[in-house]
């Protein structure tokens, strides 16, 4: 099997440089060993107007049974014909990706201390693979190459025989790309499709693929519309590691939507450290003149504890079965959820992979009873943007939520949840930063968690809610949560969102169109 990568220059910029990219010299042939044969690299033509390098990989047939045994799919996805004579020296498969990044690897990273400029900047490409094996067809082949920047993606069948037209196409393809792209994204590209196209691998997928597929991935796999299918094939449809991949590469997607590092975004789990919002309610005894009223019993609850049974009962009150936890965090609102039979479906929506890992430690998802099960749904999603998932729920809750976003994000998550989602209930919470005074352990001027990005007095809220209210066709009530001040009212604020008539309406249809979708 082989593949030839050409491109053109002039006198100022030759082609030539294509063997400092490559760091293999266009006057010599070399030979490199790899644990399935031979591979030869050697330049065809090399002038400055234009070079082509050729990369062959002869494939040692009893080495490829030998190492294949017990291995994963034993390298051919046709070994069942037989285990001597099959496409594997021939057809480009994974086999070529892996020659592919040990002959390449420095150009594969984009790494060419000679000439670091051409390594970072696209150069006229053409690249082509005489036979590969394409499982979805030529299809599907320019599905995978067209939206990477390529501006002709020639694909062309290849017949059973071509002396005898009426036998038809193989599952074999030629394959032509020209384009101006870096070298390194090209060859990322290739190392990854390759093995997709050919759906199988020569060896074992271990979980570290995953870290290869990112790597590899790198500014071009986040956005692809084949994502699912690129690493589910890729990973040989292991379930467990394409979830994780998946789950990185939103991340990746998210936090290049909003330019922000990916860490910023996957920081949903909280230290051991308690926060004096998650305090027991007797660390703020000092609440004015009142504070010898509050009740023994209340003393020994925590604010957090009394948080969620005021958005249970909240939840009660509007006879929700179906509530989505927005932000679920590491999951124990949902877990409270579960708890009441009352809500038949409870699903925990976070944009943190680490957090709903946690989530669904805590929840022992794995040990749940079928029935349990059915009840609950762990998802990744951004809530500054709109997902059609969830929609079609009685309810939805964001429970400390609000105050860790910006505020000029507001808008999109209001119209995300209230504009697109529109729950008949939304019960929303957040500090009342009056209340702030009153915890001990609180420095002035500092807000009660290091991400929260602002906080709100009673009044500020209310104009929010208010706002929203009105814009989005709700009615809107307040709960104090917490032991409430006479100067500066309770430690937390909770607005209880209900659908207006018209809105209930509005929401009824969708959720029969929304039904009417799944159906069909």
């Amino acid at each position: 099997m082989f593949l030839t990568i050409s491109t053109t220059g002039t006198p100022e910029r030759p082609a030539t440089d294509l063997g400092f990219l490559l760091h293999k010299h266009p006057d010599k042939a070399q030979t490199f060993s790899t644990s399935h044969g031979t591979a030869h690299v050697l330049y065809p033509e090399a002038s400055a107007e234009r070079c082509t390098a050729a990369l062959l990989l002869e494939v040692d047939p009893m080495a490829l049974v030998r190492r294949g045994k017990n291995k994963g799919r034993g390298g051919a996805p046709d070994a069942a014909l037989a285990q001597y004579v099959n496409d594997r020296p021939y057809a480009a498969s994974s086999l070529l990706a892996v020659a592919l990044s040990t002959v390449f690897k420095s150009a594969l990273r984009g790494v060419c201390n000679a000439l670091p400029e051409r390594a970072a900047e696209p150069l006229p490409l053409r690249i082509e693979v005489p036979a590969v094996p394409a499982r979805g067809g030529a299809e599907l082949v320019r599905g995978l190459f067209g939206p990477l920047g390529w501006t002709t993606v020639d694909v062309r069948p290849v017949a059973l025989d071509e002396t005898f037209p009426a036998w038809g196409e193989s599952r074999y393809v030629q394959l032509v790309l020209e384009g101006e792209l870096r070298l390194a994204d090209a060859l990322r590209q290739l190392y990854v499709l390759l093995p997709v196209l050919d759906d199988a691998k020569h060896y074992w997928v271990a979980p570290d693929e995953v870290e290869k597929l990112l790597r590899a991935g790198e500014g071009w796999l986040a956005d692809h519309p084949e994502r699912q299918l690129i690493t589910s094939r890729y990973l040989n449809r292991r379930w467990g590691l394409t979830r994780e991949a998946n789950d990185r590469l939103e991340l990746v997607r998210l936090a290049e939507a909003d330019d922000i590092g990916v860490e910023a975004i996957d920081n949903a789990v909280e230290d051991p450290a308690p926060e004096p919002d998650d305090a027991p309610a007797e660390n703020a005894e000092n609440v004015g003149k009142n504070a010898d009223k509050v009740e023994s019993v209340e003393k020994t609850v925590s604010l957090a504890q009394q948080r969620r049974e005021a958005i249970l009962t909240a939840l009660r009150d509007a006879g929700a079965g179906s509530v989505l936890d927005l932000g679920c965090g590491q999951g124990q609102l949902v877990q409270a959820l579960l708890k009441d039979m009352r809500f038949t479906k409870v699903v925990g929506v976070d944009v943190s992979v680490r957090a709903l890992t946690v989530a669904a430690r805590r929840l022992k998802v794995e040990r749940m009873s079928e029935r349990q099960a059915e009840r609950v749904a762990l998802m990744q999603s951004s809530l500054t943007y709109t997902d059609k998932r969830l929609k079609g729920y009685d309810a939805a809750v964001l429970s400390e939520v609000i105050e860790h976003l910006d505020l000029p994000k507001l808008p999109a998550l209001e119209y995300a949840v209230f504009g697109t989602a529109r729950p008949a209930t939304v019960v929303v919470t957040t500090p009342n930063v009056e209340y702030n005074v009153r915890w001990e352990t609180l420095p002035a001027g500092h807000v009660r968690h290091r991400d929260h990005r602002f906080e709100w007095t009673r009044a500020e809220f209310r104009a929010w809610a208010d706002r929203v209210a009105l814009r989005h066709g709700y009615a809107v009530r307040y709960v104090p949560v917490g032991p409430e001040d006479p100067e500066v009212g309770p430690p937390t604020q909770l607005a209880v969102f209900s659908a207006t008539e018209t809105t209930k309406a509005t929401r009824t249809t969708r959720t029969t169109n929304v039904k009417e979708e799944k159906a069909a």
